[in-house]
């Protein structure tokens, strides 16, 4: 049982520090950039659609064949056909490692069998290649808070709400776990 915390432990430790400490140095589109940036600077009702325009650009790779497996992906998890999503999103992470989506979406088929170290690792992948990814950022928060570390729970839900303002989910995952902890400096 010790090994196997000390290892969760150092995939989180590595994640949110790639997140919250990187310098972009990588290749992304300037239009998702740009999404990025107005998304941050975005009142409410604004957010509904750059929010929309993410997660188009986020389906978009530049390859119809990845784009298919995503939507094939994505949408048997929205069945819950979770080993068909598996197969198509590990065909994309095998055959497009640079795609942030494709990792982010089989951490949520890692999540859903409750394999929890390999949704992790998954989101770490997401993070160290699109930090901006506050779905990604997310899934890594309910994570933590599903394992009882409300400290770094509620770090990473405040690294989304950095990112997007405007999720609510993330504002009342940050406000639940404050009424759970008594504290209000979480």
């Amino acid at each position: 049982m010790g090994s196997n915390t000390s290892w969760i432990n150092r995939i989180v430790a590595a994640g949110i520090t790639i997140v919250m400490f990187s310098v972009p140095v990588w290749s992304q589109d300037a239009r998702l950039q740009d999404l990025y940036r107005d998304l941050a600077d975005s009142g409410p009702k604004q957010a509904i659609g750059i929010e929309r325009d993410i997660r188009h650009e986020w389906s978009r790779t530049g390859s119809p064949a990845i784009d298919l497996l995503l939507r094939r992906g994505r949408d048997a998890l929205e069945r819950g056909e979770i080993e068909a999503a598996f197969e198509h999103l590990s065909a994309a992470t095998d055959h497009a490692p640079n795609v942030a989506q494709a990792w982010h979406l089989r951490a949520q088929a890692f999540f859903a069998q409750d394999r929890l170290g390999l949704a992790l690792s998954d989101l770490e992948r997401a993070l160290a290649l699109d930090p901006n990814h506050f779905q990604a950022a997310f899934g890594l928060a309910a994570i933590l808070e599903q394992l009882d570390r409300p400290e770094q729970a509620a770090r990473a839900y405040a690294l989304v709400l950095r990112l997007h303002p405007h999720y609510d989910k993330a504002r009342e995952a940050l406000d639940r776990l404050e009424a759970r902890t008594g504290d209000q400096t979480l």
